[in-house]
């Protein structure tokens, strides 16, 4: 919890959608407009952690809200286009959204130049590597073993093994058991090559990265599950957040 005179004021990413997409605004009237979308658990967790949420649209200019955020959460959505990390799409590529992914890599290289606390979940922990240089997996040759859509979001259904040493081992202390983490999973692709500086502290079974962190940067942190989605408790991510983002406050 923020034990500032104010709480820290924490920026989410969102996604923008053509209103007709979404029934409530299906009129005709309506066609070609556009509705900022937001998943309401990221602000609900952050609020309960000790957090001032703020959601972000595309309007807004990277560069200076970096300069009046303490903190920032880069949220899951969409497949990245891989033309950003110069590959063919996959066949198994989902529908890609451009406008965010150009806007949200700005997002993260200010906040890597500004050096805000910054956690990445799912999506964009994939578009904090392809800014460092990386690319990514697009299509688990055993996705149904990641993307467990037909079980409830917040089922620990799988386990990470967390690194000896690192920072997810300091963040998740507590729910470590011999080393390994029960989280969810709600993905089908996953970092691929690293980028430049990315120290990969979380892995599957099967291998497949599920956590990383940055050298030298002990304010960014990166997850591949979905810690907004475990309800049953303040995920240990956000308790860290918060709390790196209130020494700045």
């Amino acid at each position: 919890m923020s034990t500032s005179r104010r709480p820290p004021l924490i920026g989410l990413s969102g996604r923008r959608w053509p209103a007709e997409s979404i029934p409530l605004f299906d009129y005709t009237a309506l066609h070609g407009e556009e509705v900022d979308v937001h998943l309401s658990e990221y602000p609900k967790v952050l609020e309960k952690a000790g957090a001032l949420p703020v959601q972000l649209t595309r309007n807004t200019d990277p560069v200076q809200i970096v300069q009046r955020l303490d903190g920032l959460v880069m949220t899951g959505g969409a497949d990245p286009d891989p033309e950003l990390y110069g590959e063919e799409p996959h066949p198994e590529l989902g529908k890609v959204e451009r406008g965010r992914d150009d806007w949200e890599l700005a997002l993260i290289r200010a906040a890597l130049d500004a050096r805000i606390p910054m956690l990445c979940v799912c999506r964009g922990a994939q578009l904090l590597n392809i800014a460092l240089g990386g690319t990514l997996v697009q299509h688990l040759d055993e996705a149904p073993t990641h993307a467990r859509w037909h079980v409830p979001r917040s089922e620990r259904c799988h386990t990470v093994r967390v690194a000896a040493g690192s920072r997810a081992e300091q963040i998740y202390s507590d729910q470590l058991d011999a080393g390994m983490l029960p989280t969810n999973s709600l993905h089908h692709q996953a970092v691929g090559r690293p980028g430049a500086g990315v120290v990969i502290t979380g892995t599957a079974e099967d291998g497949v990265v599920e956590a990383f962190e940055l050298e030298g940067r002990p304010e960014v942190f990166a997850v591949q599950w979905h810690p907004e989605m475990l309800s049953d408790v303040i995920d240990p991510a956000f308790v860290w957040l918060v709390r790196e983002a209130a020494a700045r406050a």
